[in-house]
């Protein structure tokens, strides 16, 4: 098979639509019958996802690696920084944490250096494996502040000798200024590998924009690849959580109402992607005391500074909420350091986290965390409670969660390692470390099982991974409709 160019797609700003381009470009080289591999030399996500290896990768990146047919690899995504406080992130290296820096030690030292070799290594191993790679930048490439110490913009473009597409998001507004600006601002070696533009999430008649693309060409002296319209019935899991903010949050009925705590430092969030889909459920994030008050089931999701949160919770009324809940018998659902905001206390003596060293939690199980240096991140098989079903899950948490002294051991999964994981009190209120549990269809049942009543109708049950591969699918389809797939053959087939 013909070996091609990188191709790497790079954005205007944030949230533009790169990731949700790449994932689509990597579904489309699969079918086409090539063998590709996604590749973001750092990510900023609290989004993240366990390996086979059971290291830790951007989510973004094991979405885009299942749309390539493909499995997850830390080669994909070698630094991930995953904020920890308004100015510090964990620095994640090669799939295992290396420590906290604060942003300014970071891109000013650590940024420049010692980063970079590990960096271009992984794109190495991966370049040989795949073919094409499918790479995708961060934020703006127009951030002049920081292009000295860029790992993962035009500087990784130019060592990968990528094609490179400027994605530009339509809908905020001015788009011929931040086109042409992030192309004028680029050093001339840089601006010479920025081969086409792709506007996304168009709303309207794209003829409306002809005249548009006719300018933006002429101004930028490069071709427009697509004009790729908004879209609302495809789900693709997103990086960020930007995207909870514009979710529906109140209740319905006819359905059972699942409201997740929308934290400040909300990680992994995409354990809800499966259950969202699920016709019997409404699902809506807030943080909201009376829009929680409305929902049958609250869960309480991960969180990358559980300390932090669990202060906040205890500040603006949220944590009396979810207690009262549980007294008029409503359901609970901890996951990862939701589990240990349900428990009686979370102590961080080490500073593991930060400066609080303990706080009082929410009470509700009778366990105990301590937070721990070491990140415990692999995948697993699991059977819950007494069902003899094997269910798979994974865990990236820091800390011991233990029941306190005196209280029953009774844990809510069995762990194919042989290990218990989680705390079981009752049906409806319950904790546990594992990642994806509610991707599994039987323990889904099971959280629903108290509200049978309330469900309108008979539904089927969804078999969650071939719909996903449907929503690949549907996006590559999308994309093809859109963009100008023969231009950018043409462009990854050449070395120009």
């Amino acid at each position: 098979m013909t070996k091609l160019r990188p191709l790497m797609f790079v954005g205007t700003g944030s949230d533009v639509g790169k990731s949700i381009i790449a994932t689509g470009m990597c579904r489309i080289l699969r079918q086409d019958g090539y063998h590709p591999a996604p590749f973001k030399a750092q990510n900023m996500a609290l989004n993240s996802f366990a390996t086979p290896e059971g290291l830790e990768l951007g989510r973004a990146q094991a979405v885009q690696a299942e749309a390539a047919g493909i499995p997850p690899h830390t080669d994909m995504n070698p630094v991930l920084l995953k904020p920890s406080s308004e100015r510090r992130s964990q620095i994640v290296l090669n799939g295992k944490p290396i420590g906290d820096k604060d942003a300014y030690e970071y891109f000013r030292t650590i940024g420049r250096g010692e980063l970079k070799a590990e960096v271009q290594a992984a794109f190495d191993r991966l370049s040989q494996r795949y073919n094409p790679i499918v790479l995708e930048g961060a934020g703006s490439i127009s951030e002049l502040n920081l292009q000295s110490s860029d790992l993962v913009n035009m500087s990784m473009a130019e060592y990968a000798g990528a094609a490179v597409i400027l994605v530009a998001d339509i809908d905020r507004g001015g788009v011929f200024a931040s086109v042409y600006g992030s192309v004028m601002l680029q050093k001339p070696e840089h601006r010479r590998l920025i081969k086409g533009i792709l506007i996304n999430k168009f709303r309207g008649d794209i003829r409306l924009f002809e005249e548009g693309k006719r300018m933006l060409e002429k101004l930028c002296q490069i071709p427009v690849v697509g004009i790729v319209p908004y879209f609302r019935d495809i789900h693709i899991e997103e990086e960020d959580s930007v995207a909870l903010s514009k979710r529906e949050m109140y209740a319905r009925e006819g359905k059972v109402n699942v409201a997740v705590v929308l934290l400040r430092y909300l990680s992994n969030y995409t354990d809800f992607a499966r259950l969202e889909q699920d016709p019997r459920v409404h699902l809506y994030y807030t943080n909201n005391v009376d829009e929680l008050s409305e929902a049958d089931i609250i869960i309480i999701p991960g969180s990358k500074s559980t300390l932090s949160d669990l202060y906040e919770l205890r500040r603006n009324g949220v944590a009396q909420a979810i207690i009262r809940a549980r007294r008029e018998g409503k359901s609970i659902l901890g996951i990862c350091g939701g589990y240990q905001i349900m428990g009686r206390e979370v102590c961080d003596p080490n500073g593991v986290e930060g400066d609080i060293p303990r706080l009082p939690a929410l009470g509700l199980l009778p366990t105990t965390t301590t937070m721990a240096g070491e990140k415990i991140t692999r995948q697993m098989r699991f059977r819950f409670l007494d069902r003899s079903e094997e269910c798979l899950g994974y865990e990236i948490h820091m800390g011991r969660t233990e029941p306190v002294e005196g209280a029953e051991v009774s844990p809510l999964a069995h762990l194919s390692d042989g290990r218990d994981d989680g705390y079981w009190l009752d049906d409806r209120c319950m904790g546990t470390y594992l990642h994806g549990i509610l991707d599994n269809p039987s323990f889904i049942d099971y959280l629903l099982a108290p509200y049978a009543d309330r469900i309108d109708g008979s539904h089927e049950p969804l078999d969650y991974e071939a719909y996903k591969n449907q929503q690949y699918d549907l996006l590559a389809d999308h994309l093809r409709q859109h963009i100008d797939l023969p231009l950018i053959y043409q462009l990854i087939s050449s070395d120009d």
